[in-house]
């Protein structure tokens, strides 16, 4: 499968959002891998969901050794549809891997995958959640996860903690 980078290094994620109205019609997130817009690139009609829903701390983009299929934008005009861009997100060692993606890169190759080293990729998603908590009012915890996604600790050399509780960042609900 096609890596984001030609060159094997790890891609890069810049998290931000628009803020809403009078911008836009509603608040959504802007998800860009080694500069380029994914949702945007993936399917124009699309935007981000809410950067409540995608950031929060242990949300679907929090990832764990379980694969899990993520819903990270829906169409937009004229109203948000039924039609959602959902990506798998998993973490493999010191890797986030996003896979199930279709967009082209800028050597106009499709990237169906992206490898994110986990430090950059937790630091990324708690800036962009720390940047937003005052801006906009958190809701309880929602359902963010699309199937099969486990939120309670695995096991690994006899301790039950996630992957990423290891390093101190996600929290599961």
């Amino acid at each position: 499968m096609p890596d984001g980078r030609s060159d094997g290094a790890a891609s890069t994620l810049l998290i931000s959002a628009c803020p809403g109205p009078p911008a836009c019609a509603a608040v959504h997130t802007y998800l860009f891998v080694d500069g380029l817009d994914m949702v945007a690139r993936s399917d124009s009609r699309m935007a981000g969901l809410d950067p409540r829903r995608l950031l929060r701390p242990g949300g679907p983009l929090c990832p764990t050794d379980m694969p899990c299929n993520v819903d990270v934008a829906a169409q937009e005009q004229p109203e948000p549809g039924p039609d959602r861009l959902t990506i798998g997100v998993r973490l493999r060692g010191e890797t986030v891997i996003w896979s199930d993606l279709m967009y082209p890169g800028l050597d106009g190759k499709v990237v169906e995958e992206a490898h994110f080293r986990l430090e950059q990729y937790l630091g990324e998603v708690e800036r962009a959640y720390a940047a937003l908590k005052d801006q906009l009012v958190i809701p309880p915890s929602e359902p963010g996860r699309v199937s099969n996604c486990v939120t309670t600790p695995t096991h690994s050399g006899g301790q039950a903690r996630t992957p990423a509780d290891a390093h101190g960042r996600c929290n599961a609900d």
